[in-house]
């Protein structure tokens, strides 16, 4: 039954708004803040990104799974960075042999909200 569930909730997920390899699951604004969720590609490790976005700077990046030391590494590094600057250094990291990564998944889906 919880795979059936799954399943249903990522078809919905799907009709929100999909990217190149991603699905932005929510994409909201309160109060000023721009409050994004991402399922990123199945390829990389994390299975989900929430970004927090005012006046195009970044406030805050969380990852859920993944390597936890970089994900956190990433959250603090690029905290309070305009987006273009955010996409610029993280677009086109690779994992491995992978053609993407965490980083790099984070840069597409904020190229995709603009």
């Amino acid at each position: 039954m919880l795979f059936s569930m799954t399943a249903m909730a990522q078809e919905q997920n799907a009709m929100v708004s999909t990217g190149e390899d991603f699905v932005i699951v929510k994409d909201e604004v309160v109060d000023g803040v721009r409050y994004v969720t991402a399922a990123p590609s199945a390829i990389v490790c994390s299975k989900q990104i929430d970004i927090e976005i005012k006046d195009d700077v970044i406030l805050k990046v969380v990852y859920t799974r993944g390597c936890d030391g970089n994900a956190k590494g990433i959250g603090a590094l690029i905290k309070d960075m305009k987006v273009d600057e955010a996409i610029r250094r993280l677009e086109g990291i690779k994992c491995g042999k992978r053609p993407t990564s965490c980083p790099d998944q984070l840069a597409r889906v904020l190229k995709a909200l603009k």
